[in-house]
């Protein structure tokens, strides 16, 4: 039993070990601020020593052995900890700025909205304009999900809807430099920082579906008028925020889905934690569980009238977008998410 006991605890360790070597390989990798050779080299040795630690648990050299990894496993925290994101940078245009926004009483004025005029998805007038809102007459609150390629995996959008049919869409994005590619995997080690977008919906859902392929779906949510104002008031306090203190994007702890999250529940919004929030492209289904999508029609039904790429290239991102591609697409009459 003491022998059983004995490799029982070993095997955590090593199992602790083996994450602990990973995640430090990915952080020199990635973000050692010398030439790609040596980055190469030096994750690739404490990857050999991080292994060799392993080894080590079962022989009379795990003591010293565990002692090393633990304190250089200390120091690269300690020069992680003083990576911070940018503030400036050649930033692509389209995430070039950070929107913000003051209110005063129900008026809600949001500078730095983007609304560019896009005529492929390389080609683009840029256009940042200031918007004012009246928050006494807002309505609704819509679900946007983009997916392209793995159907697991999605892009959030949620978009706050006015009488007289204006519609804000907010985008919590990577803000990417100029040339910059999306990479879920660099983006786990502080590779970019996070941009707050606000839009039209022509410009931010219409990219997607009309220019860059994307598999475009809108969910109309059970949200009173109040709870939506709340959850859009959160969004321009975590704008205003960011604009002054950036953060890094992280493709697991701080991404499109876990900021929504967060922002409902800073309104009161009880969010279990559910694996369908990082694997967000199940997110439907996580909210039509919870009550937040019309529920008086079969989920398979709700999914099929969500796809909105016919519509929206019908529509060819003309003023009226908004209405046209939520022709069909049920909404829910209940006043309040359960």
């Amino acid at each position: 039993m003491r022998l059983i006991g004995r490799l029982l605890v070993a095997g955590i360790l090593a199992s602790i070990i083996l994450v602990a070597t990973a995640w430090a390989v990915g952080a020199l990798w990635y973000q050692l601020p010398v030439r790609p050779s040596a980055r190469v080299a030096t994750a690739f040795l404490y990857g050999v020593f991080g292994l060799a630690t392993i080894v080590a648990i079962f022989t009379k050299l795990r003591n010293w052995l565990l002692f090393l990894f633990l304190l250089c496993f200390v120091l690269l925290l300690t020069w992680w900890s003083t990576i911070k994101p940018l503030e400036h940078a050649d930033w692509a245009p389209e995430v070039a700025r950070q929107v913000t926004g003051t209110r005063n009483g129900d008026v809600l004025t949001l500078n730095n909205v983007r609304d560019f005029e896009w005529r492929s998805k390389t080609d683009f007038t840029e256009r940042w304009v200031t918007r004012t809102y009246d928050l006494s007459k807002l309505r609704t609150a819509d679900l946007f999900l983009s997916q392209w390629g793995n159907p697991n995996i999605a892009h959030v959008i949620l978009s706050f809807g006015f009488e007289g049919g204006d519609f804000i869409a907010w985008s919590v994005e990577v803000r990417r430099r100029v040339g910059g590619a999306f990479s879920p995997v660099a983006d786990l080690f502080k590779s970019d920082p996070l941009v707050i977008i606000a839009s039209d919906e022509r410009d931010v859902v219409g990219v997607r579906s009309n220019f860059r392929g994307e598999d475009v779906q809108i969910y109309r949510l059970r949200a009173s008028p109040d709870a939506a104002r709340a959850l859009l008031l959160e969004y321009v306090q975590d704008a205003n925020a960011l604009s002054t203190t950036p953060e890094f994007y992280n493709s697991i702890t701080t991404n499109c889905t876990t900021t929504i999250v967060k922002m409902m529940r800073a309104v009161g919004d009880v969010v279990p934690f559910d694996w369908r929030l990082i694997v967000n492209g199940y997110l439907p289904e996580y909210a039509y569980e919870r009550g937040a999508l019309d529920t008086s029609l079969p989920l398979a039904d709700l999914r099929q009238r969500s796809h909105i790429a016919e519509r929206a290239k019908a529509a060819g991102l003309r003023p009226d977008f908004s209405r046209l591609i939520r022709l069909d697409v049920p909404s829910p009459s209940a006043p309040q998410i359960q």
